[in-house]
């Protein structure tokens, strides 16, 4: 028993001064330099960084000066319109949403071609629809159609207008070289020449024409000239005398066909006397 407590005293002696001495250590005061550890890039990583930064500098310079020689030379500017041009041609081409082709402009050094549903000119100012064309019609809403060619408009077709006018101290001229020339309205058709003569000159043959009504010519003075003269025999009249005095006075006769030549005026019609006008014709 007195080992054991003897033991027992030794051990908590040493557990003690064990301690104490480890609290002596702590208090005690260290005088271990701190190590720095350096941070940062170095060797050939920074040698490879600056390469890569000098290659993108390199790369925005070049690129910069390419966006400037092509704004120049394309003549990219504010004030100055926008010039597209090329050797052969330049086409404009509008697709949808699903890719296929909508609309096509180009323009040749032949030709503009336009390829669409429909085709405008409109006006600067006010949006008027000046020219459009589409499969049905062509709709031209200047206010004046001129044509300044020395052969004039050439219709394939039939045309269609309200008003056709001359310009000023120019003669109008309706013309089918080839084939005839016809005008037609539903309530008639006028002819005006305010200020001048109308002139109507065919080659062969002027029909005047009324199915329903009548010809009217209203005028004070109506002239048919390079009518042809009938010959005047009558069994009662004797030969004419060169003291007779000059025919002057004529009557106008019409043959069976509707062919008008003169007679010389008597005091009773002469035409059935001069009828062989009409054995001829």
């Amino acid at each position: 028993m007195d080992r054991s407590a003897d033991l027992d005293t030794e051990e908590l002696k040493m557990t003690r001064e064990q301690y104490i001495l480890a609290t002596q250590q702590n208090s005690l005061p260290r005088t271990e330099h701190p190590q720095f550890y350096p941070v940062g890039i170095y060797g050939w990583r920074k040698r490879c960084l600056y390469f890569f930064v000098l290659l993108l500098l390199v790369t925005m310079i070049v690129n910069l000066a390419m966006t400037i020689w092509i704004l120049k030379v394309m003549n990219f500017t504010v004030d100055s319109p926008l010039v597209l041009q090329s050797d052969r041609n330049v086409t404009v081409n509008a697709r949808n949403h699903m890719g296929q082709l909508t609309g096509q402009l180009t323009v040749g050094a032949d030709a503009v071609e336009a390829q669409c549903k429909r085709f405008e000119v409109r006006a600067s100012e006010g949006g008027k629809v000046l020219f459009s064309a589409d499969e049905e019609e062509i709709i031209i809403g200047a206010d004046r159609l001129k044509v300044t060619g020395t052969e004039g408009a050439v219709f394939g077709h039939s045309v269609e207008t309200p008003h056709i006018r001359a310009e000023p101290s120019q003669d109008l001229k309706l013309e089918s070289p080839t084939r005839s020339l016809v005008m037609e309205a539903p309530r008639g058709v006028q002819v005006n020449a305010a200020a001048g003569d109308l002139k109507a000159t065919c080659r062969k043959e002027l029909h005047l024409q009324s199915t329903e009504g009548e010809i009217f010519l209203n005028a004070d003075t109506i002239r048919l000239g390079n009518l042809p003269v009938g010959s005047f025999s009558s069994s009662s009249s004797s030969s004419p005398s060169s003291s007779a005095p000059r025919q002057t006075i004529y009557e106008l006769c019409v043959c069976p066909n509707g062919k008008l030549y003169l007679s010389p005026a008597e005091a009773g019609s002469t035409c059935q006397s001069s009828s062989n006008i009409c054995l001829w014709s």
